[in-house]
């Protein structure tokens, strides 16, 4: 049974009730906000460790495998947490392929109720993504949006932030803690040198950190019970033909002077090293 539905149309009949018992209209009311829609954010790769360089230093990117990405289990784990403790449902979207209806199965496993899996995806780009994300979103219903901080493929960050321009709402990141009460979310927020609080009212998206939770386990009758559920797959023409290139994504070289002190000669160089660095 909807909750919501039944109080507000009981509420109508027991008008006088309420005005006699002021607990039992606020109680009504901490029920209707109780009941949440959590939409997550699911990333899937190609397996890092499994990543091999060829003769000229890049990386060999063909018939890698795929998994979900580890800050999306987090992003998971957060969204199934926030439905444990205050009611609701949980739909999981990933922008991906026809081979990302696994990593929807192993979401589904972890607590995802529905999933939508928007195909189209052909590489990292989140300003596309997130237009391609932003354009589903939009169809449905929401009152929080979760995704982990960045995804192990590219590191950029940016997603949440791009995502809330195209929604139209407060974006929170480096989440390590969510709480949520009258449609107002208190966000705790992993910093430099100390962890701060901020408030949002709902809508809003939240990024999260690893810190923020330990992802869950399945069960084999849960794993059992995924795979049978239905997966909504849509396509999302993206407009890759006007996104951004990107020109290298290598990290610098970095060539070691390998100077080697021997006898106590090198302590006063030394040193002077270590006070720069402090």
């Amino acid at each position: 049974m909807n909750i919501q539905y039944y109080i507000e149309n009981s509420g109508n009949m027991y008008n006088g009730i309420q005005a006699l018992f002021p607990t039992l209209k606020k109680l009504n009311r901490v029920l209707i906000w109780a009941i949440m829609d959590i939409a997550v954010l699911v990333k899937q790769t190609v397996d890092m460790d499994q990543i091999k360089l060829n003769d000229e230093n890049e990386p060999i990117m063909d018939n890698l495998p795929l998994k979900m990405d580890i800050l999306s289990k987090n992003a998971i784990e957060a969204a199934v947490q926030l439905k444990e403790k205050y009611s609701g449902k949980v739909t999981g979207f990933i922008f991906g392929t026809e081979k990302s209806t696994s990593t929807m199965k192993e979401a589904y496993a972890m607590g995802v109720d529905e999933g939508t899996v928007i195909k189209g995806y052909q590489k990292s780009d989140p300003l596309v993504t997130a237009g391609v994300i932003a354009a589903e979103l939009k169809k449905a219903k929401y009152d929080i949006i979760i995704l982990g901080d960045q995804s192990s493929d590219s590191y950029s960050g940016l997603l949440a932030g791009l995502l809330a321009s195209e929604l139209d709402l407060n974006v929170i990141t480096n989440a390590i803690n969510i709480e949520v009460k009258d449609k107002i979310a208190n966000v705790t927020v992993e910093s430099e040198n100390e962890d701060v609080t901020v408030e949002t009212g709902l809508p809003a998206v939240v990024s999260v950190a690893q810190e923020i939770n330990e992802p869950r386990l399945p069960k084999v009758m849960q794993i059992m019970m995924a795979g049978k559920k239905n997966i909504n797959i849509v396509d999302g023409n993206p407009g890759y033909e006007n996104d951004t290139k990107i020109l290298s994504d290598r990290a610098p070289e970095n060539e070691r002077k390998k100077i080697i002190y021997e006898d106590g000669k090198g302590i006063d160089e030394v040193a002077k090293i270590l006070k720069v660095v402090k």
